[in-house]
């Protein structure tokens, strides 16, 4: 007889008792991880194994910050504080019987006050490339112009890739006016943009000076 491998495992123990503790749902803050998940199982129903097929085909960690492992716990999670339920389809099973989720509408009415929240709104992002300018009058000059040069061939493999990308999500979606659509051409407009500005920096590198009119902190040492 085959044996459930640990993912299938997992997905069935905390089926079985998705009620335990819901007391606690209002006190926990939901992740990331969470979040994508209530939006995909609102979706339609899936189980652990597809949602993590389904993440992984539409390139969920360009935008989120997402793993395997973290999939099946946020699903036993939102299962045990009854964001999502055990669900029946009529979808054939394929190898061992796996519990397959959807969404509840306290799961749904939990995602949609999360993105209500102003921070969504509020937040700049701190990118290591930035990181690295404001540090490279430290770095040797050569140095400085390979990794000008490093960043130049980054984006020019992400725009290739993110203009497939693009392509293949309208195919599938059918028209312009979608949040994935609208999240890959962001995407697209962002590296272009930075791939001028760099061209420019390139042939600025060479005049690169020391503030004329430096200031400083002043204040008093604490004994």
């Amino acid at each position: 007889m085959r044996k459930d491998n640990p993912e299938t495992q997992s997905s069935q123990k905390y089926a079985e008792k998705p009620r335990r503790h819901r007391g606690r749902a209002k006190k926990l803050a939901l992740t990331t991880p969470d979040l994508v998940l209530l939006s995909l199982l609102a979706e339609r129903p899936m189980h652990g194994y597809q949602a993590n097929l389904e993440l992984e085909r539409r390139e969920i960690r360009d935008w989120a910050n997402l793993s395997r492992p973290q999939v099946y716990y946020s699903m036993e999670k939102l299962a045990r504080t009854g964001l999502i339920r055990a669900a029946e389809t009529g979808e054939p099973a394929a190898g061992p019987e796996r519990s397959t989720f959807e969404t509840t509408a306290k799961g749904r009415a939990a995602l949609a006050s999360t993105l209500e929240h102003q921070e969504w709104t509020t937040q700049r992002e701190r990118p290591a490339f930035l990181t690295w300018l404001g540090l490279s009058w430290q770095a040797r000059p050569e140095a400085v112009r390979l990794q000008l040069r490093r960043r130049e061939e980054f984006l020019e493999r992400e725009l290739a890739g993110e203009k497939e990308t693009l392509e293949s999500i309208l195919k599938e979606v059918g028209h312009p006016y979608h949040e994935a659509v609208w999240m890959v051409s962001l995407m697209i407009e962002q590296f272009e943009t930075e791939r001028k500005w760099l061209k420019r920096v390139q042939l600025e590198i060479k005049r690169r000076g020391t503030a004329k009119n430096p200031e400083y902190a002043v204040g008093e040492v604490e004994s």
